[in-house]
C-alpha cells in the first residue's frame, strides 16, 4: 500500500511534513528487491513521490545550485550559473522563441529558467508546477527580480494541461528535465500537445536511459534505481520511448540531439564530482567543494543538527542523504553514457489544414 501524506502535518509555506518522511519508502532500500508493483506503486501515486522529494529537497538545491535546477553543458573557463543560463537560452533560441509569445513553463522549479528565459527571448511566461513550496519561492523571487508582470506561476498537475488552461492555450511549451517526473511520457507530451496552439513549437530538455543502458544487467539497473530515489522520479525509461512518445501524440520533430553525447572537455556532471581541481572560476569552487567528501560531511551533519531543532521539516535530513545516491548514480552513469539529462528534441504541432 502506498505511503499516504496527511495535510494535518502541512507547514505554512505548503510543504507537508508526512510527506516528506515517507518519501523513501516509496522504494525498496535493496535494488534486488525492487518489483514491477514497487514501481506501479510509484507511477500511481506519482505526485506523492514529487511532492514528498521537493518539499524535502528544494532548500538543498538552492544551497548547492542556485535557482535554476538543471544540468548544462560547460566550455573551458565557463562559469558555472553563466553555463546553465546559455543552457536556457540555447532552448529558447532553438524553439525561435519571439517578443510577446505566450509560454508554458512545464515543471518550472523556483523559476529560475522561467526568469532567464523570459528577459532572454521578451516572451509572457506562465510557470507550471503542482508543489505549493516550490510555486511559492519562485513567486518570491519572481517579485524580488521585477518580473512578476512577465512571468506568473500556478499550481496544477502536468497531466491535466488541457483541463486547467483549455486547448491552444499558448504559442509555445517548454519543459526543462521535469517531464521525466511523469507517470507516463505519453500522457504529459498529449496534454503538451493539446494546450499549444496549431503550429506552436514543444522544447524539452529530457531525462533518458540511452541505448547503452540493459536493464537486464544488474549494474545498470542499480544505477537506475539511484537516478530514481535521488531526484524524485517514479521510473527511469529509454531515449527511444521518449522520442516515440512524442511522435505518438502527433507531434513533428524538427530538431533532436543528446548533447551530452558531444565530446565536450568538460562533462555536464563534473560539479557532482566534487574535485575542486576541476572547477572552471574561483567562484566555481565552493560550488564543487560541497559535492566534495568534506562538504558532504559539513551537509550531513549540519541538516541533521537544524532538523532536530525544528529549522527544516522532519524527513528532510533522510530525503538529503538520497541526494549523495543520486549524485554517485548520475557521475557514473554520466562517465559509461549510459544516462543524459539533455535529450533536445524541438517538435511542432501540425497546423490546422
Amino acid at each position: 500500500m502506498a505511503p499516504v501524506a496527511t495535510e494535518s502535518s502541512a507547514h505554512a509555506d505548503g510543504r507537508v511534513g508526512r510527506r516528506i518522511e515517507n518519501y523513501t519508502a516509496f522504494w525498496q532500500k535493496d535494488v534486488s528487491k525492487e518489483a514491477e508493483q514497487d514501481t506501479e506503486n510509484r507511477l500511481a501515486n506519482y505526485t506523492d513521490v514529487i511532492n514528498g522529494y521537493y518539499d524535502g529537497a528544494t532548500s538543498l538545491y538552492e544551497y548547492g545550485w542556485g535557482t535554476s535546477f538543471h544540468f548544462s553543458r560547460y566550455y573551458k573557463g565557463e562559469g558555472f550559473y553563466q553555463a546553465l543560463a546559455r543552457h536556457e537560452h540555447y532552448l529558447a533560441f532553438k524553439m525561435n522563441l519571439k517578443p510577446g509569445m505566450r509560454v508554458l513553463d512545464v515543471g518550472c522549479g523556483i523559476g529560475g529558467p522561467a526568469r532567464e528565459i523570459a528577459q532572454f527571448a521578451d516572451v509572457q511566461i506562465v510557470g507550471l508546477n503542482n508543489n505549493d513550496y516550490q510555486v511559492g519561492r519562485a513567486r518570491k523571487l519572481t517579485k524580488d527580480a521585477g518580473l512578476s508582470n512577465q512571468v506568473t506561476y500556478t499550481v496544477g498537475d502536468f497531466m491535466k494541461l488541457a483541463d486547467q488552461f483549455g486547448e491552444n492555450s499558448f504559442d509555445a511549451v517548454y519543459a526543462i528535465e521535469a517531464t521525466v517526473h511523469a507517470p507516463s511520457w505519453e500522457g504529459v507530451y498529449g496534454e503538451i500537445q493539446k494546450v499549444l496552439k496549431p503550429g506552436g513549437v514543444f522544447g524539452v530538455y529530457e531525462w533518458c536511459m540511452t541505448d547503452k543502458w540493459d536493464p537486464s544487467i544488474p549494474a545498470h539497473k542499480d544505477v537506475a534505481h539511484g537516478i530514481e530515489i535521488g531526484n524524485g522520479i517514479p521510473e527511469m525509461r529509454p531515449l527511444a520511448k521518449a522520442r516515440q512518445a512524442i511522435l505518438n501524440v502527433g507531434f513533428e520533430i524538427e530538431h533532436e540531439e543528446d548533447l551530452a553525447d558531444r565530446p565536450d572537455p568538460i562533462p555536464w556532471y563534473y560539479p557532482l564530482e566534487g574535485d575542486i581541481r576541476k572547477a572552471q572560476t574561483l567562484w566555481d569552487v565552493l560550488t564543487v567543494w560541497r559535492m566534495s567528501s568534506s562538504g558532504k560531511f559539513v551537509t550531513h551533519y549540519g541538516l541533521y543538527f537544524i532538523e532536530k531543532l525544528g529549522v527544516v521539516p522532519k524527513g528532510t535530513w533522510e530525503v538529503g542523504e538520497t541526494l549523495k545516491i543520486a549524485a554517485d548514480a548520475l557521475v557514473k552513469s554520466g562517465r559509461e553514457k549510459l544516462f543524459t539529462p539533455m535529450y533536445l528534441v524541438v517538435a511542432r504541432k501540425p497546423a490546422q489544414n
